[in-house]
């Protein structure tokens, strides 16, 4: 099959281009598009494939405020040539699913989420606007949301990155999808000799992920949190964190399956899609102080893996901690990995190869017409 790959944008290297990564071993000779590319941001594996990117990575500052150009990224994908090709595989979280294919390419959408800004989660991302801001966004938010659902009937078939995401899917898109669990690997995390007395909070600094109740919840509770990665709410972060509060910014894989593997819990207050971080901190034998919604309760296990909190305030997770720390000899390092080894790369790949096979093969037979004849 002549293959093509389409991700939505290169410019830092998270869960979205792990799955590429993994697809591109699937598919060695595929070709790749996104709608921006910073080569400086691509996993070692990619950096020295040939990669076509759209215009919108031509404009100004478009490496660092992408985002600013989500209007022009609909007409960016629309400009791909993709005649010829077989099969086409969008990796969509921002726009992506939207290019043209024609009636003989079998389309595949691997979603990891629906766009949160325009979807679910667009009240939170606009609460921050200024008034004038909010009037101008409603508009360009409306005409997104007519092109994302619109262009979710230029794809064939879809594969959630969860059961979470698939409902998802059903919701906006009015489609079924596969479920199909993102690749971790697992060879790059170990078990650690030693404990240290830290919690260790991992993930973007934005809003949504809520990463004020954690800071909060130590802060009161005096004990050490350790904090791994950068974001617009750092500053806010800072000023209301207590001394017992580390930040660390960004720091090398190294440096974080360190941490990963040295750290009493990992703490995740979120509401995420799927969420990598938890899946690694349990590949690393460590337990997961999760709360209880979206991705997190298809892969951390209540008393087995890690503890949930069902409000996302500072006391539900303040009493999670206590109760994880009343029960905290009860968890098994060996145990925990056991449990994460099913979310590892070979599964993903199996599994992915089985589906294409079997979608590529319905759509041949289906599409098949009189001018084809016998085969």
């Amino acid at each position: 099959m002549k293959t093509a790959i389409v991700h939505y944008w290169f410019v830092s290297q998270r869960g979205g281009e792990k799955v590429v990564e993994e697809l591109c071993r699937l598919f060695p000779e595929a070709d790749i598009f996104t709608l921006v590319l910073d080569r400086a941001a691509l996993p070692p594996s990619l950096a020295g494939r040939s990669i076509t990117a759209s215009f919108v990575s031509s404009l100004p500052f478009a490496r660092r405020w992408y985002q600013k150009y989500l209007p022009l990224m609909p007409l960016g994908l629309e400009q791909f040539d993709l005649r010829g090709y077989d099969l086409v595989i969008s990796s969509e979280s921002g726009p992506a699913k939207g290019v043209l294919t024609g009636p003989r390419t079998l389309h595949i959408c691997y979603c990891h989420t629906p766009m949160r800004y325009v979807w679910d989660m667009c009240q939170e991302y606009t609460a921050g606007f200024g008034r004038i801001k909010r009037v101008l966004m409603a508009p360009v938010l409306h005409y997104l949301r007519l092109w994302d659902r619109l262009s979710a009937d230029r794809v064939d078939h879809f594969v959630a990155n969860s059961s979470n995401v698939a409902r998802r899917i059903a919701k906006h898109y009015r489609r079924t999808a596969d479920v199909i669990y993102p690749p971790v690997d697992m060879d790059v995390f170990r078990l650690a000799d030693r404990r240290d007395d830290f919690y260790l909070m991992v993930g973007q600094l934005v809003g949504y992920k809520r990463p004020d109740i954690a800071v909060k919840a130590f802060s009161r509770l005096g004990k050490r949190l350790v904090v791994i990665g950068e974001g617009d709410k750092m500053p806010c972060l800072r000023a209301m964190a207590a001394g017992n509060v580390e930040f660390l910014g960004r720091q090398p894989a190294d440096v974080l399956r360190d941490h990963y593997s040295r750290c009493r819990a990992l703490v995740f207050p979120g509401d995420e899609d799927f969420g990598l971080v938890p899946v690694e901190a349990m590949a690393s034998g460590r337990p997961v102080i999760a709360y209880g919604r979206g991705g997190a309760l298809e892969t951390v296990v209540e008393g087995r893996t890690g503890l949930f909190f069902y409000e996302q305030t500072v006391h539900s997770l303040e009493d999670a901690v206590r109760r994880f720390e009343a029960m905290e000899h009860a968890f098994d390092p060996k145990g925990i990995r056991e449990h994460a080894l099913q979310f590892g790369s070979e599964r993903f790949r199996r599994e992915m190869t089985r589906m294409v096979h079997e979608k590529f093969d319905e759509f041949r037979a289906n599409s098949k017409g009189p001018a084809d004849g016998p085969r």
